[in-house]
């Protein structure tokens, strides 16, 4: 059985940076880092790029870590491995090939899967040229099949979809967005937000079919098109869905380890079990900006929860504090989260611009404070959006000024 003073499962860019982070701290404390997938750190944001998926930058260009970093950092990578079990009494995690390791200190980085289609649920779910777009692999598979690609089906109503919808039109390949919902993003935001988004997609060229839900893929053992519960049939030679992320925690729960959608965790990311701390994706922190449980899935959250997290683990006591945010452009049209854009009934939704404009934003306040926002071509309001948000600005004066569109946002912000 091998020993480290701290292990990290995952090592994507919040698992990274807390290797990193911890061995700035601790020159000389044993580190290993366990990924599922086998290439070193990459960047995931640069998947859904143009620059990339078009193959105009060289591939390597994705990669943010060479094999010589783990090495020179006295870091042990184990790739292509799954964690499979955690036995918190003795302090061990057990591997997809046997393998048994155990810890002093221990991360949960785990990051989330796309939600795939069930097979028992949409007959030919199985066929060769359904893909998701999380992982590197991901990627490659889809980069080669644009190549001979005709027409392309992409599935459901988020960033994943806005952004590859982008990426297959520049290839001039015949795109039909199929969501569920009566609008786009509808679970998210209002439908004026979708009904803007859907504008840019058709003038990108997209057919959009909405209040549609696939029952089958067609063709042998390539998909040849899809038909809708409607009975309406799409030709295509690629699916791309998009309908959400699951997070691997069921090898985590039998030990007691406190779970709901994702790993909960306190202010300081700690698990309820002791040395055991979470980060990125999966996390289900304590929000101390909004006062309650959030999970937050984006990049630069990640990073900074895989710092935070390494802090915690070495012996410093940081709390983590963020207003999270997250932007995507395409066909023209820029979309913003900032904060938390959860539309739950505590929320106070205040809203600025229209639909005529082609710049809307949604602001979302709980009681007084803003805890959230949604912008669609107002990207220069995130900065003091966020400083509200940070600061806990008593805005409950001033709702005329938030709906007006044409008010500065700067002059409420605390300098």
């Amino acid at each position: 059985m091998t020993q480290f003073k701290y292990l990290i499962i995952g090592g994507g860019v919040a698992g990274t940076t807390a290797a990193e982070t911890l061995r700035q701290s601790d020159p000389t404390g044993s580190i290993a880092i366990v990924s599922d997938e086998p290439h070193v750190f990459y960047s995931r944001v640069m998947l859904s790029k143009p620059n990339f998926f078009l193959e105009k930058i060289p591939f390597e260009q994705i990669f943010l870590k060479k094999e010589s970093w783990y090495t020179e950092q006295n870091i042990t990578f184990l790739g292509g491995k799954k964690a499979t079990g955690l036995n918190p009494t003795e302090k061990t995690v057990s591997l997809d090939d046997g393998v048994i390791l155990q810890y002093e200190k221990l991360l949960l980085a785990v990051g989330g899967y796309p939600r795939k289609w069930d097979p028992q649920k949409i007959e030919g779910a199985d066929k060769q040229g359904i893909y998701n777009l999380r992982v590197l692999e991901d990627a490659k598979a889809i980069i080669q099949t644009i190549k001979t690609a005709k027409s392309a089906v992409c599935v459901g109503g988020g960033f994943v979809s806005f952004e590859t919808c982008e990426l297959l039109r520049m290839k001039n390949i015949d795109t039909t967005l199929l969501i569920l919902e009566p609008y786009y993003w509808a679970n998210i935001w209002d439908e004026t937000s979708g009904l803007i988004v859907e504008e840019y997609l058709r003038q990108g060229g997209v057919n959009i079919l909405k209040n549609e839900e696939t029952e089958k893929v067609l063709g042998a053992d390539q998909v040849e098109g899809i038909r809708t519960k409607s009975g309406k049939e799409l030709p295509c030679q690629m699916v791309v869905v998009g309908i959400g992320i699951t997070y691997p925690v069921e090898p985590f729960k039998t030990c007691g380890l406190d779970c709901g959608r994702g790993i909960k965790t306190n202010e300081y990311l700690e698990t309820n079990l002791p040395d055991v701390w979470a980060a990125g994706d999966a996390a289900e922190f304590y929000d101390v900006v909004v006062g309650e449980p959030a999970q937050a899935g984006n990049w630069v959250n990640a990073q900074t929860q895989g710092r935070v997290a390494a802090l915690n683990m070495f012996g410093k006591k940081q709390q983590f504090r963020m207003v999270s945010f997250y932007t995507a452009q395409g066909f023209g049209l820029t979309i913003a989260f900032v904060g938390d854009v959860r539309p739950l009934p505590d929320r106070t939704i205040i809203t600025r611009g229209s639909k005529e404009l082609k710049s809307y934003g949604r602001l979302l306040l709980k009681d007084k404070e803003l805890v959230g926002a949604t912008l669609l071509n107002r990207t220069p309001e995130m900065a003091p959006i966020s400083k509200l948000i940070e600061k806990d600005v008593d805005l409950s004066a001033h709702h005329a000024e938030l709906a007006d569109p044409n008010f500065d946002l700067k002059t409420l912000a605390p300098s």
